[in-house]
């Protein structure tokens, strides 16, 4: 579905004439003086060149569709804090810093989802193994103690995962 918004969106923008080399240099000195025609105008004229430089960041692990919306806040961003000069540029400058920090998240965000998980798979996997051995469930400092981390670390660990159950039923510790 995510794809399908994206294609109508793409077919939307080809229906906007791009903005002309004059416009884009007209366009964002009227926008600053607080000409909202020429706003609208250079912002819709805007969107192929928002599209174009959301490509250059493709396969680096975000959705096309948020590329692109990244690229058009920059646009906006570029526009509001524009003084003169090259629009394209500074726009370009701004989607590209976005962007990468967006991507850099991204990975940030996965690689920490990733650690838990594993964490969580460790408990799961010790707290089987202790409750073989002791006959019955270990209690969180056992599993502290034998997983050298804190009562709270545990618990915080125990958390996610309850939380997880609580979302994917059938999940079990």
């Amino acid at each position: 579905m995510h794809d399908d918004v994206y294609l109508m969106y793409l077919e939307e923008v080809k229906r906007i004439p791009a903005c002309t080399p004059e416009e884009e240099c007209r366009l964002p000195g009227l926008a600053q003086a607080g000409d909202r025609m020429a706003r609208e105008r250079l912002l819709e004229g805007m969107l192929h060149y928002a599209v174009e430089l959301a490509g250059k960041y493709k396969n680096q692990g975000l959705a096309a569709g948020d590329l692109v919306q990244e690229a058009n806040m920059a646009m906006l961003l570029a526009l509001d804090s524009y003084t003169e000069g090259d629009f394209r540029k500074q726009a370009e400058a701004l989607a590209s810093e976005r962007i990468k920090e967006l991507i850099e998240q991204q990975k940030r965000e996965k690689q920490a989802g990733e650690e838990i998980a594993a964490r969580v798979n460790v408990l799961k996997d010790i707290s089987k193994m202790m409750a073989d051995e002791l006959g019955r469930e270990a209690t969180v400092e056992e599993l502290a103690a034998k997983m050298k981390m804190t009562v709270e670390e545990i618990k915080d660990i125990m958390k996610v995962t309850l939380d997880a159950m609580s979302v994917s039923p059938g999940m079990g510790f």
